[in-house]
């Protein structure tokens, strides 16, 4: 503290700094700019007012950007959820060109205190930490992330450590999303789990990184999208060939590295890229192929043709590919490289469109992607891989609860998979979505031949391989299903925290809680596995442990309801069922 004589008086202490700002700002005052300052005018005010009621305070409002300071983390967090929230709901009356958006960063560690407001290293970390996130999340710091995981039933991403500008040290950093439930289906890094580690296949091995975009239109980045999941779809169908899944291949596409280095990251010996270019009605793209052992390129091609060819373009590029590793392809394989192609265009854009949307995996993008992929089938009613992706959509609002009308979401799942398998027997999508359905209809046989379906048409498949395994740990067979989920693991290196769920469940399954513990400590959403983790603590005898956990179930899940829960549970085996009702109700779940 200095001596008050001598200048200003400076207190330290310890808080959670969060800094807000408008994504955005300046284009949005060229458009309009009375409009804009007004909107703004009213919706800071509001955020100020609100702030107060999360024990915080707004140390200075920076025209488009809020510095506020909060007791806890606990309480910045929750105030950056709701400043979304508040923020989305002021945005219904705007054009999406119009709306406004904040990103937000929060750090928790000690800052200086003084009549001009707050200061400090800690400050700016929040700062630069705000910079970097995406428009609509919150970026925090671990020191925010080890306070509030455990607390606050938020989805979190670990995203790694990030140099943030003039800051010496790297920031390990976590995206925080206001819902838990997609966020487990998310690919993220793990702190602890460096996927250098993994043994490259025995076969040839690649990973296609995400196709660049030419264009400025947003229309352009999902159509690039959509073109590089297509190409990982159909390499994906060699048994001969390791494709790495496409979670884990655009991880990297915000992130600037040399194929030589991503092809270390991700242990495989060749790299894919490219870019897309779309003018009219015309579409060039441009791909090649790196054998990162010697950074040479082995192939490389153009194509510069109208739109309506890009089918075309895209087996051409399978066949280079596939050629060029050297793959051994098997007579069926060849037959079924070539994907069914809809009898109107503009459905495959809607599918593209749809997919850009279903993997963000919150409720809302659900919703849109839903509606794409009805747009797509009224375009074109046979049109086998739209109704496998509206399946699709139907089963994760069935699974996350995200409809009124669960069963109602199920049963339409079954029909437009069934749907899908009819129109394209060729298409793995299909038979998976069905797999799913006849899971948790209880149908254990017919969900099991499904997925065994999907894999022999798509071995490659890394969230196929995981379902696949869920469904046989809940069948009994154990140790299969964790075969199965380390091989997903090795084709998906930034897999989600479903998968440890799933590996979790079978160890629970063998009762080698140890090894329960252990997978379902790394997931980075850890309120998502704390009923396997209270029941497995229970079984051990570490029941203050257990009950403790179920403490912290009973605030994050307020509506749990055990009796629920075990009838909507698949397992074929009774047994399985009461040796975990049994852990929880020692924990104390009812």
């Amino acid at each position: 503290m200095n001596d008050t004589n001598s200048g200003p008086l400076i207190r330290q202490r310890l808080g959670a700094v969060l800094f807000a700002d408008v994504v955005g700002y300046s284009r949005l005052m060229s458009q309009n700019e009375l409009d804009t300052y007004s909107s703004l005018k009213s919706l800071l005010s509001q955020l100020e007012a609100t702030c107060t009621h999360y024990q915080g305070n707004v140390i200075e409002i920076r025209g488009d950007g809020i510095l506020a300071l909060f007791e806890t983390a606990t309480s910045a967090v929750k105030f950056a959820i709701e400043l979304h929230r508040i923020a989305a709901q002021h945005n219904r009356t705007r054009t999406e060109n119009d709306k406004i958006k904040f990103r937000a960063g929060i750090h928790l560690g000690e800052i200086l205190i003084d009549e001009r407001g707050i200061h400090g290293d800690n400050v700016n970390i929040a700062a630069r930490l705000q910079e970097i996130a995406e428009p609509e999340r919150v970026y925090v710091s671990a020191a925010v992330y080890e306070q509030v995981c455990n607390r606050l039933r938020y989805g979190y991403e670990f995203l790694g450590p990030k140099q943030l500008k003039n800051i010496l040290s790297p920031i390990s950093t976590y995206c925080v999303r206001s819902e838990a439930e997609g966020a487990t289906m998310a690919a993220t890094l793990r702190p602890d789990s460096p996927v250098e580690l993994m043994d490259r296949p025995d076969i040839p091995s690649v990973a296609i990184l995400p196709f660049t975009s030419a264009g400025n239109d947003e229309a352009d980045s999902w159509i690039a999208d959509g073109l590089t999941d297509d190409i990982i779809m159909n390499l994906s169908k060699f048994r001969n060939l390791f494709v790495i899944a496409r979670n884990s291949s655009f991880f990297f596409k915000t992130q600037s590295m040399s194929p030589k280095e991503a092809a270390r990251r991700l242990n495989v010996r060749y790299i894919a890229r490219g870019s897309v270019r779309r003018s009219d009605s015309r579409i060039r793209i441009t791909a090649e192929l790196i054998d990162a052992m010697s950074e040479r390129t082995i192939w490389g091609e153009r194509f510069d043709r109208k739109i309506d060819d890009v089918f075309d373009i895209l087996d051409e590029v399978t066949e280079c590919i596939v050629a060029s590793t050297a793959v051994m392809i098997e007579s069926h394989e060849r037959k079924r490289m070539v994907q069914a192609t809809p009898s109107n265009l503009a459905a495959y854009g809607e599918v593209l469109k749809g997919q850009h949307y279903i993997f963000r995996y919150t409720r809302n993008d659900n919703r849109i992607a839903q509606s794409c992929y009805e747009s797509a089938l009224e375009r074109d009613d046979r049109y086998a891989r739209a109704a496998a992706a509206l399946s699709r959509t139907l089963n994760i609002d069935w699974r996350y609860s995200w409809t009124t009308d669960p069963d109602t979401a199920l049963d339409k799942a079954l029909v437009y998979a069934q749907r899908a398998v009819e129109l394209d027997p060729s298409d793995a999508r299909g038979f998976g979505e069905l797999g799913y359905v006849h899971l948790y209809r209880k149908e254990h046989d017919a969900a099991i031949e499904s997925y065994k379906r999907a894999l022999s048409l798509n071995p490659n498949d890394a969230d196929m391989h995981s379902d696949y395994a869920d469904a046989m740990a809940h069948s009994g067979q154990n140790e299969t299903a964790i075969e199965y989920l380390q091989r997903a693991m090795r084709l998906n290196p930034y897999f989600p925290d479903q998968y440890l769920w799933h590996l979790a469940g079978a160890y629970f399954n063998l009762q080698e809680y140890s090894q329960t513990v252990q997978h379902v400590s790394k997931m980075n959403n850890p309120t998502e596995g704390q009923r396997l983790l209270a029941a497995s603590f229970a079984h051990m005898g570490k029941l203050d442990a257990a009950r403790d956990i179920a403490d912290r179930h009973r605030k994050a899940h307020p509506n749990f309801s055990l009796k629920r829960w075990e009838n909507v549970q698949p397992d074929r085996r009774p047994e399985d069922t009461q040796h975990f009702v049994e852990g929880l109700k020692k924990a104390g779940f009812q």
